[in-house]
C-alpha cells in the first residue's frame, strides 16, 4: 500500500530502552520579536548568545529537542495566549518573555516521515539530518521531514535512526514518505561541550 504523504515534524512517542513514556517537556524562551517561526514538532535549537531557541536549521549540530507550543501574552489583547506553533514577530506587551515548552530529554524517541524510499533494514543505526519545511499556520503542526533522499551514513548528523514504525499508514518501505524512529543524535545534552 502507498504511504500518505503527510509529514508532522517529529512527534514524540517512547524513550530508548522501553522507559517511561511521561510526555514531559522544559520550559525555555523565544527571543521576544524572533522573525522565525517555530511548528509543533520542529526540531529547534539552543542559541549560545542568550540561551532562547529558535528552529534548527538541517545540519545544525546544536539540538535541544522537539518543539511542544508557546506561551506568551498576546499584544494586542495583552491576555495569556497559547498557541502550538511561535508564529512569529511576537512581542509581549511590557517585554515579557515568550515561554516555550520543549522536549529536551536525549533519550526521548520520536517517529517522522521519511522523504524518499529506504531501505528499511540497512537503515537503522545510521544517521541523517532533517528536511525543513514550511509548517501549516491552521494547525500550527510541522511539515519537517527526514532526508532520505540522501543515503543514511555512519558520520554524524542530527537524527540517528533506531528503526521503522509500525503506523499502518505509513509502513510500506518500498515506496517514499514511510514513517521511521529515531532519536536526536546531535543533542547538545548528549556531548560534553556546551554550546
Amino acid at each position: 500500500m502507498v504511504n500518505v504523504n503527510a509529514p508532522f515534524g517529529l512527534r514524540a512517542v517512547g524513550e530508548l530502552g522501553s522507559n517511561i513514556q511521561n510526555g514531559g517537556t522544559t520550559e525555555y524562551n523565544i527571543l521576544p520579536g524572533l522573525a522565525t517561526q517555530i511548528y509543533k514538532g520542529d526540531l529547534v535549537q539552543i542559541l549560545a548568545a542568550n540561551g532562547t531557541i529558535q528552529q534548527s536549521a538541517a545540519g545544525n549540530a546544536d539540538c535541544l529537542g522537539v518543539f511542544n507550543g508557546c506561551l506568551y501574552d498576546d499584544p494586542t489583547t495583552q491576555k495569556p495566549t497559547w498557541s502550538n506553533y511561535y508564529p512569529g514577530g511576537i512581542t509581549p506587551t511590557g517585554g515579557g518573555l515568550i515561554k516555550a515548552f520543549v522536549y529536551d530529554d536525549p533519550n526521548k524517541l520520536f517517529e517522522i516521515q521519511g522523504s524518499a524510499i529506504l531501505a528499511k533494514n540497512a537503515a537503522v543505526g545510521k544517521n541523517t539530518d532533517i528536511l525543513l519545511a514550511q509548517g501549516n499556520t491552521i494547525n500550527g503542526q510541522s511539515a519537517t521531514q527526514m532526508n532520505t533522499a540522501l543515503p543514511p551514513a555512519a558520520a554524524s548528523a542530527q537524527l540517528r535512526i533506531v528503526g521503522f514504525s509500525t503506523d499502518p499508514e505509513n509502513s510500506d518501505p518500498l515506496t517514499a514518505n514511510a514513517n521511521w524512529i529515531v532519536r536526536i543524535n546531535e543533542h547538545v545534552y548528549s556531548r560534553a561541550t556546551g554550546v
